[in-house]
């Protein structure tokens, strides 16, 4: 490691240490004034936080920039202002009654130093939602964006500069060398987004000083189509979301499971979809590049392999984009052992997958690592409570794909491979505090009856909780 690199970064943490220690509990005015300024920020430089996400991505809509990125962290810093008074109440417990005359409260205590590893693909708002979180919840924050977007992590690191002192929140840009360091730093919680073998990097760096993790992951999302579903509806919905950023999004379907004999109708009627919502690929302003070079191979490397071992590649254009704009695929007739079916796919393809009945789907699903999302359609309710029973997800969304994400009034995050701990709303603020438990002792206390030296009213006490207790 650089250790002119690791003593650089550890100043910054210090900076912001000695300034959390210096006002260890912020009051509600300094937090909503924080969270405004992150609102303001987003507002204020929406076109040129869109063009930098555009110039990173060769091209990106900026329509989705809007929505995905800047919307979303405008609607979670409007819901904190809106909250944030309550969620900081100290909240009374309730006290067992031989405790009583105590009283039990939970105090909500901010961290300390949170630290936010920030992913690639929706670069403004990975990075910018946990850390409003945070300084909702009286932290200070270091931010560490991607490399794979250096215009929109030099923008945001100039914005945060103006923003906010060095003391409050910081980013710091840079390589994989950066991130390493990062990782390793002592913080009081960090928050990384990204994909599952990074994250366990992340979680072997955080370890040596027992610093507590939040990781969310991704995994190979599957979307349960039934019998009773309306193919029109699920082909539209779809569409809509594998190709949102070109289907570069953790929680993007990644494949579909649907009874045999509605694989091909459920095909085609995605790939009308397709060309309904995107009437060409070269040139179109609404769809977008993949983000770079590399990614771009990676992809197309899961469509020969899949070719070669037979599976049927339906392209949704005939066009060829001579830029990073890659033509959505369908597959079908695919096999578990394609690298299709056991890699995160992050872009435009889509296989699709028979199954005889929805025994057989449930059983495809639960044999996989823990998805972050899972995606159910169809109008039997019996069938959607199986679903919903019978699997584990980082959250679901029913009859239409990805707007879980968008519920502040629900925690967001995934489960087993796909991620541990939670955020969004009241959640987020959780994430990030330290809810101390407190229990208030009276000058008057029964419990001095149950010290030495024991006796007659010992056991008897003791023998009366029994009763109570059993």
């Amino acid at each position: 490691m650089d250790h002119s690199l690791d003593a650089h970064l550890r100043l910054l943490l210090e900076q912001q240490r000695r300034a959390f220690l210096a006002e260890p509990l912020p009051s509600l005015a300094q937090r909503r004034e924080r969270v405004a300024r992150v609102l303001r920020m987003s507002r204020e430089h929406a076109d040129a936080i869109a063009a930098a996400i555009g110039q990173d991505f060769g091209h990106r809509a900026p329509q989705e920039t809007a929505l995905a990125d800047l919307f979303t962290v405008q609607t979670a810093a409007r819901h904190t202002l809106r909250h944030l008074r309550a969620w900081m109440r100290p909240r009374r417990m309730p006290t067992a009654l031989h405790f009583w005359p105590g009283r039990n409260r939970l105090l909500p205590q901010p961290l300390g130093v949170v630290g936010v590893i920030a992913p690639w693909n929706y670069p403004w708002q990975l990075a910018l939602s946990p850390a409003l979180a945070a300084l909702a919840a009286g932290n200070r924050v270091l931010i560490k964006p991607s490399e794979l977007t250096p215009a929109t992590s030099a923008l945001m690191a100039r914005l945060v500069g103006e923003y906010f002192a060095p003391e409050e929140m910081q980013v710091v840009t840079g390589g994989a060398e950066v991130a390493r360091a990062f990782a390793a730093l002592p913080f009081d919680h960090l928050f990384f987004t990204g994909s599952t073998a990074v994250g366990r990097l992340v979680a072997q760096a955080a370890a040596p000083n027992l610093t507590p993790v939040t990781l969310e992951l991704g995994g190979k999302s599957p979307v349960i189509v039934h019998a009773s579903a309306d193919l029109a509806r699920v082909a539209e919905r779809l569409a809509y979301a594998k190709l949102l950023n070109a289907g570069q999004t953790c929680i993007a379907p990644d494949y579909v499971l649907a009874p045999h004999g509605l694989v091909e109708p459920l095909a085609q009627a995605v790939l009308a979809a397709m060309r309904r919502l995107y009437p060409r690929i070269a040139g179109n302003p609404d769809y977008s590049s993949i983000v770079n070079t590399r990614h771009h191979a990676r992809l197309q490397g899961l469509l020969d392999e899949a070719r070669t071992r037979g599976a049927r590649l339906l392209p949704s254009h005939a066009d060829q984009p001579e830029d990073r704009r890659l033509v959505p695929h369908l597959l079908l007739d695919v096999d578990e052992d394609m690298a299709v079916m056991r890699e995160e796919i992050f872009g435009p393809l889509l296989p699709i997958v028979g199954c005889e009945d929805l025994d057989e789907a449930l059983r495809f699903v639960q044999r996989r690592d823990r998805p972050l999302a899972l995606y159910f359609f169809g109008q039997d309710a019996a069938a959607r409570e199986r679903v919903l029973r019978e699997t584990h997800a980082g959250g679901v969304t029913v009859n239409d794909c990805l707007w879980h994400i968008g519920q502040e009034d629900q925690p967001f995050g995934g489960v087993g491979a796909s991620g541990q701990g939670a955020y969004h709303g009241r959640w987020g603020f959780e994430r990030f505090s330290h809810l101390k438990p407190i229990f208030l002792q009276p000058r008057w206390a029964g419990t001095r009856l149950f010290q030495p030296p024991y006796g007659r009213v010992f056991e008897s006490l003791l023998g009366l909780l029994r009763r109570l207790a059993g």
